[in-house]
């Protein structure tokens, strides 16, 4: 379908990801992972508000009792918005410097889930961890390489999850009750001259929104049978990395990309590149959860 895919904050980003919304607050929350930067956007006011954290900082979640929830290089961290204070809480791969933290989000219980990256990309070397409420921490899966995008469906019985280099979007069994998971199987699959497979957000209807890296698109698939619904096209930056669903009705798709890595000439072919950008959809999203511990 036709639609109007606009930047709204325009800058170079690194490595612009971890894009959340946060209903009572009517802010964006997203970051530039290799600019150490948190940023919350107020898109009333059109601010950018940024905060400097002085380390790589990959996703971020709303905290129910006030701030925020962070993955940074080494684990899990919190932020209180106010004095912008950062407090580590488990650095539970502070023994692997050449890892750091990726993606996360909230499950519907309130738990923080997040994986990590090698440096150097290296095959198997991360792993999937989720956060209890009581901030204990358990390593869910191992031999990962690159945890990516995470969302649980309406009935809370499924949990989706993305492996970048596995080229897959796997679905699993969910325990709302006791976080595990168990049953993997592969409901997308995409070749890997098409990009990688990234952030990921779920619509009223059950069905996945996720950026393709280094194709400059957001894919919409149907996850009971894999096929492909709809496709938003980011203009001037094919590094797409990360989308949620936001705005007053949850009718607007957020994107943020990046700019890292790009050569001059790449860069003049993508203005704007790192820069997050804003659609207007036709389906609405879920609010995201927030971290109750």
């Amino acid at each position: 379908m036709s639609r109007t895919v606009e930047p709204i904050v325009e800058q170079h980003a690194q490595l612009g990801e971890g894009s959340i919304w946060h209903p009572p607050t009517q802010r964006l929350y997203w970051v530039d992972i290799m600019g150490e930067t948190l940023f919350v956007y107020d898109p009333e006011s059109d601010d950018n508000r940024s905060i400097h954290l002085g380390t790589h900082v990959s996703t971020v979640v709303p905290r129910k009792s006030g701030g925020v929830m962070l993955a940074v290089k080494g684990g899990f961290a919190s932020l209180d918005l106010e004095t912008e204070s950062l407090t580590e809480i488990a650095m539970v791969e502070s023994d692997r410097p050449n890892n750091r933290f990726n993606d996360g989000k909230c499950d519907p219980a309130g738990r923080f889930w997040a994986g990590s990256i090698a440096y150097d990309f290296a095959q198997g070397a991360a792993s999937l961890y989720c956060m209890e409420q009581d901030l204990s921490v358990k390593k869910v899966l191992a031999d990962v390489s690159i945890s990516n995008g995470l969302v649980w469906t309406a009935d809370q019985a499924t949990m989706y999850y993305i492996d970048s280099l596995t080229y897959q979007v796997a679905a699993f069994d969910y325990d709302v009750d006791t976080g595990d998971i168990a049953n993997r199987r592969v409901i997308v699959e995409i070749p890997a001259a098409d990009g990688f497979i990234d952030g990921m957000s779920i619509d009223v209807n059950g069905n996945l929104w996720v950026a393709v890296y280094q194709a400059g698109e957001v894919r919409c698939w149907n996850p009971a049978n894999g096929e492909l619904l709809d496709v938003v096209n980011v203009p001037g930056a094919k590094l797409t990395t990360s989308c949620a669903f936001g705005g007053p009705n949850l009718d607007q798709l957020y994107i943020t990309s990046a700019a890292g890595g790009l050569s001059a000439d790449e860069l003049k072919e993508q203005p704007l590149a790192g820069s997050l950008f804003r659609a207007d959809m036709d389906v609405t999203g879920v609010p995201a959860f927030e971290f109750l511990g």
